[in-house]
C-alpha cells in the first residue's frame, strides 16, 4: 500500500473506506475533475464525487462526496451558490472569461451608477443564456466542445434566480490595450446560474460587452470557505459525516431506536410527525445519516438508504 507523509513527516496509510463530506477550497489552474482525482488517492477509493463544478479559472467552495455520501450530492448540487468576481467592462470574449479569445475590445469608461442601472435588471427571477463555452449538453455533447470544434453553438435560456447581485467595488484600467472600466461583485444566485454570463449580459447592456477575469465560490449550499481545506491536505483530514452534512443541508428529523432497522432495509414507516412533506427529509439517528426519503400515501419512499459502514 502507498503510505502518505503527514505534515510532521510521519509516514501514514491512506483513509480507505472513507465515507462523507470534504470541502476544498479549489485553487485556479485545475479542473473540479482534477480535484475529485486527487481525492481519490487520498482517500483511497473511486467512490468520489462533486457538488457543482468550477471552472479551471474558478477558485473555492467544492464539496466532495465520498463513498456512500455521493448519494448527497444529487441534493447539494441543487442549492444556492455565493461568488465574489471581477468583471472587465469593454472587453468581450469568446469564453466570457479571461481565456477565451478576445472578440471586440471597444473600451468603455463608465460610472458606478450606469453600471447598477445595468446590473438592476438581472436581480430576481431572471432568464440567461449560459456561456457558448460551458459545460451544457448540446446534442449529447458539452457546448464547450463543440465550440472548440469550431462549431456555432445555440444555447437555449434557463430560468435562474439571482437573490443578491452586488457592486463592491470599480475602477479603471487598460485591458487589452484599451480603457476598461474594472468591476468587483457580489452574486448569491440558484444552481445553474452563471456568473460569466452576467458579465457578458451586464457588458451587452451597456454595449461595451464584458468578461470575468477573477471568479471565487464563497458558498455552496450550507458549506462556505470556513469549512474549507487546501487540495494539499486531502487525506490528511477525516470526512464530515454524512449526518452533519444533512442536518445542515437538509429538512430532517430524529428516527426513534426501533425504527432504525426497519429505516436501513429500505422499509416503510409512517411519515414521522412534524416532519415536512412534499420534499427530501434526511433521516437520521445520532450521528448517523440512514436514508433521505420522502411522504408518500402516509409513509415513507425512500431515494438513497445508508446502512452502516463497515
Amino acid at each position: 500500500m502507498t503510505l502518505q507523509v503527514g505534515p510532521g513527516g510521519t509516514a501514514k496509510p491512506p483513509l480507505s473506506g472513507s465515507h462523507g463530506i470534504v470541502v476544498v477550497d479549489k485553487p485556479e489552474g485545475p479542473t473540479s475533475h482534477a480535484i475529485v482525482g486527487r481525492a481519490r488517492k487520498a482517500f483511497d477509493t473511486r467512490r468520489v464525487g462533486h457538488a457543482g463544478t468550477l471552472d479551471p479559472l474558478a477558485t473555492g467552495v467544492l464539496v466532495l462526496g465520498l463513498g456512500s455520501a455521493t448519494r448527497l450530492l444529487g441534493h447539494l448540487s441543487g442549492q444556492g451558490k455565493e461568488y465574489v468576481a471581477t468583471i472587465v467592462l469593454g472587453v468581450a470574449t469568446v469564453s466570457d472569461d479571461a481565456q477565451g479569445e478576445v472578440l471586440s475590445a471597444s473600451g468603455a469608461t463608465v460610472s458606478a451608477e450606469e453600471v447598477e442601472a445595468a446590473m438592476a435588471p438581472w436581480r430576481g427571477p431572471v432568464r440567461q443564456r449560459p456561456s457558448a463555452v460551458s459545460a451544457v449538453h448540446i446534442g449529447g455533447r458539452r457546448a464547450h466542445e463543440r465550440v472548440r470544434d469550431g462549431e456555432q453553438v445555440d444555447i437555449p435560456e434557463r430560468d435562474v434566480t439571482i437573490e443578491g447581485f452586488d457592486l463592491l467595488d470599480l475602477r479603471h484600467a487598460v485591458v487589452a490595450g484599451v480603457p476598461a472600466t474594472v468591476i468587483d461583485v457580489r452574486v448569491a444566485c440558484s444552481a445553474g446560474t452563471y456568473v460569466r454570463a452576467l458579465a457578458r449580459d451586464v457588458g451587452a447592456s451597456l454595449g461595451v460587452g464584458g468578461h470575468v477575469v477573477a471568479l471565487r465560490r464563497t458558498r455552496s449550499g450550507a458549506f462556505t470557505l470556513d469549512d474549507a481545506i487546501a487540495p494539499e491536505d486531502l487525506g490528511n483530514v477525516a470526512p464530515m459525516p454524512a449526518g452533519e452534512a444533512a442536518r445542515r443541508s437538509l429538512p430532517w428529523v430524529e428516527i426513534d431506536e426501533g425504527s432504525v432497522r426497519s429505516v436501513v432495509h429500505g422499509v416503510r414507516i409512517p411519515w414521522p410527525s412534524g416532519a415536512p412533506e412534499g420534499e427530501t427529509v434526511a433521516f437520521i439517528h445520532g450521528p448517523d445519516l440512514l436514508a433521505l426519503a420522502e411522504c408518500r400515501g402516509g409513509a415513507s419512499a425512500y431515494s438513497a438508504v445508508f446502512p452502516p459502514e463497515a
